[in-house]
């Protein structure tokens, strides 16, 4: 009887996940909103009755969709953040981790980047909200940078939030790229798709080093300016 059990379950993980892997293809090309059951159940090749063993509807599907595709992005956040290196090193090693990325879940990423601000609010909201927990967690690492002393708590939280911002851009940038690099383009110089990318790369270390010269001098402020960059203490950097 357990081994029937087993097996049955194995089958529906097996639909289940054939469901989320059909609706991510069928979503290169269009958005959540206009992706009908059928004809996902219909790419899967069961009866529409089926679904609703997995899912309670698309949106729930769009849900767990979300899910996956941020947990992939999931350890990109440590990488581009660690204190490991100097900082031209980070800013390299943090491109080169989103490229990588974009390059192994071009369907996760392209999901991500067109449902964030799309029509379906279920959708919208779980991607603000694991956005969310990831730039908590870049602030927190940040805060255990020594870079960051003297800064308040919201100012951390709020450079995590140019970091993540940061990192979705880019990782938007560099599917175009690779969309260039794939497929067939107007021009008829060689290597389009590859200088694009390289482009993208440069762009992406400048806005990075940008924020990086920032972070370095923030604490440099009048103290008139308020508390949140020197803390109640009047904390600035030396000189």
């Amino acid at each position: 009887m357990s081994h029937t059990l087993g097996t049955r379950q194995a089958q529906k993980q097996r639909t289940r996940r054939a469901l989320l892997d059909a609706a991510l293809e069928l979503l290169e090309e269009q958005s959540l909103g206009s992706l009908g059951l059928r004809e996902v159940t219909r790419a899967v090749g069961i009866a529409p009755t089926a679904f609703y063993r997995h899912f309670r509807s698309v949106e729930d599907l769009g849900v767990a969709l979300v899910g996956e595709a941020l947990e992939s992005l999931h350890p990109l956040i440590g990488t581009a953040v660690s204190a490991t290196g100097d900082a031209e090193e980070r800013i390299a090693r943090a491109v080169e981790s989103i490229a990588g990325h974009v390059d192994r879940y071009p369907a996760h990423m392209r999901f991500i980047v067109r449902e964030r601000h799309g029509g379906v609010q279920a959708v919208r909201e779980a991607i603000r909200d694991q956005l969310a927990r990831f730039t908590e967690e870049v602030a927190k690492t940040l805060a255990e940078d020594p870079v960051s002393a003297g800064w308040s708590a919201d100012d951390l939280l709020m450079l995590a939030q140019l970091y993540v911002d940061q990192m979705i851009a880019t990782g938007c940038l560099f599917l175009e790229a690779l969309a260039s690099a794939g497929t067939p383009v107007t021009t008829s110089e060689p290597g389009y798709g590859d200088r694009a990318r390289e482009r993208v790369a440069l762009t992406a270390a400048r806005r990075l080093r940008l924020i990086s010269i920032g972070r370095l001098h923030w604490l440099d402020r009048p103290a008139d300016e308020g508390t949140s960059g020197r803390g109640a203490a009047g904390v600035g950097t030396a000189g």
